[in-house]
């Protein structure tokens, strides 16, 4: 039985889903870990969706991140969810702890959102996505790493390319599935400098990867998000070029 597939056979979802830009936001849990789920507008239940995992990262509102992501991503064309990360900041929220694990708490969390979504929509399984920002974004690389045949792509959102805890384990299997690295000019934490060693490193590997810099810090800006909206609808379009 795969990691995935632990999960499918659950029945305790019966949370309420956001759907598109209602005011009345509603955060769900299943079972005890809360995640916000959000329906694209104009449902059509024949279609097939990609799916979009969205880890947040450390600023704002934990997993209600994902509520200020995707108007400014796409509203229609994706079925969205996001858990809350499984560490804890004291007063500054929750977070994405890059340990072991942390790592396998992710994954469970991950697989019971994934479940969640598929439960209620039309998923195409060979279009899912995982993206996130700052720790979320390099837990979204670790995940995407170790479970290399879920995911259609991943997006890192200022946030610096794992290296601890064997991310290249799975090498022949990982230089299939495309990354979007995309970083803030202005950024000390993680700026071009750290960016361009990683791109040195994920070249070196042969994986397929762009890097974006945009201006400022790790705010999360419309410009890069509607990158990231333009990546993911080339790969489901299928023409995205290997970069």
């Amino acid at each position: 039985m795969s990691e995935r597939e632990r999960f499918s056979g659950s029945d305790s979802d019966q949370a309420p889903t956001i759907a598109g830009t209602s005011s009345e936001c509603v955060t769900e849990a299943i079972p005890s870990h809360p995640r916000v789920l959000v329906a694209p507008l104009h449902y059509e239940p024949r279609y097939s969706y990609p799916l979009l995992v969205w880890l947040h990262g450390e600023e704002g509102e934990g997993e209600r991140q994902l509520l200020e992501v995707m108007p400014q991503l796409d509203l229609q064309y994706y079925v969205a969810v996001a858990p809350r990360g499984v560490g804890s900041d004291g007063d500054f929220g929750s977070n994405w702890p890059q340990t072991e694990e942390g790592i396998l708490r992710a994954a469970d969390c991950v697989f019971h959102a994934m479940t969640s979504a598929e439960k209620r929509f039309h998923i195409a399984r060979d279009k899912i996505f995982i993206a996130g920002h700052q720790s979320g974004g390099t837990m979204a690389i670790r995940l995407a790493w170790r479970y290399p045949d879920l995911f259609a792509g991943v997006v890192s959102l200022c946030g610096p390319i794992p290296r601890t805890y064997r991310p290249l384990a799975q090498f022949d299997r990982i230089r299939r599935v495309p990354v979007l690295l995309t970083i803030g000019r202005d950024c000390e934490c993680y700026g071009p400098c750290q960016a361009a060693e990683d791109l040195k490193f994920l070249h070196a590997a042969g994986i397929n990867v762009m890097l974006r810099q945009y201006p400022g810090c790790s705010e999360l800006s419309g410009y890069m998000l509607a990158d990231v909206n333009r990546w993911m609808m080339d790969i489901v379009a299928g023409t995205q070029l290997v970069r």
